[in-house]
């Protein structure tokens, strides 16, 4: 068995000590990520610093240089195992989180689940038609009711219509009589008519005619007058 089987083998068995939650396996992983990065920048100064010995020793001191190189291979080949275990660690940490996101989810919809058939265990599918039925019996009541309320109601209408057009038409005589009074007449002259001549100079037949013609019209319009006058009082 290798050591590093018996290492893991003597940390503990997994009867022995509870295996902890995706929270805390997630902070680990972050916790190792971080040392490693620091440990990364570390190595990345220490490669940097062989490379300017060794060019500072050069050829006047090579052992000195080749030394330095060395440690700079070691030190390279340390960060490329460090890489490696970074993105191993990376890989892990996303699956974890989303085997815990996929946990979550899951006994979430369980949850629903179950509280869905709590809801439905309460739920009689007969009881839900009477109650529609119900419903719909209440909702034609209140329409009949919002018809009645809204139909006109007559209180106090039972009129006599005949004395109803009775008093209508004395409203009606009474402004057509103050209408009628409102009109003005012509005035009468007070002066009194030039007495007729004993003799008229003699007129054409054709002027004998307009005369009368107008005399009639002046008569039937006195007549008019007359007749108007006297309907008025």
């Amino acid at each position: 068995m290798s050591k590093l089987g018996k290492f893991f083998k003597g940390g503990g068995s997994s009867k022995s000590r509870a295996a902890p939650s995706p929270q805390e396996a997630l902070a680990r992983l972050r916790e190792t990520e971080e040392m490693l990065g620091k440990k990364q920048e570390f190595l990345e100064n220490r490669i940097q610093r062989e490379l300017t010995l060794a060019k500072k020793h050069g050829t006047q001191n090579k052992r000195a240089a080749l030394q330095a190189l060395k440690r700079k291979k070691r030190f390279e080949k340390q960060l490329t195992q460090i890489d490696g275990t970074l993105s191993t660690i990376e890989f892990q940490r996303e699956a974890l989180e989303n085997s815990h996101t996929n946990t979550e989810v899951l006994r979430n919809m369980g949850l629903a689940a179950k509280a869905m058939k709590a809801v439905h265990e309460n739920m009689d599918v007969n009881k839900i038609d009477d109650l529609m039925q119900e419903i719909t019996e209440q909702q034609d009541i209140a329409q009949e009711i919002s018809e009645a309320f809204s139909q006109r109601v007559g209180f106090g209408d039972n009129f006599d219509e005949d004395e109803l057009m009775a008093e209508l038409e004395e409203l009606e005589q009474e402004e057509l009589n103050k209408k009628m009074r409102n009109i003005r007449l012509p005035n009468v002259p007070s002066s009194s008519l030039p007495a007729q001549p004993d003799r008229l100079p003699a007129m054409s037949s054709t002027a004998h005619r307009s005369r009368a013609a107008s005399s009639r019209r002046t008569k039937e319009e006195d007549d008019d007058i007359k007749h108007l006058a006297a309907w008025a009082t």
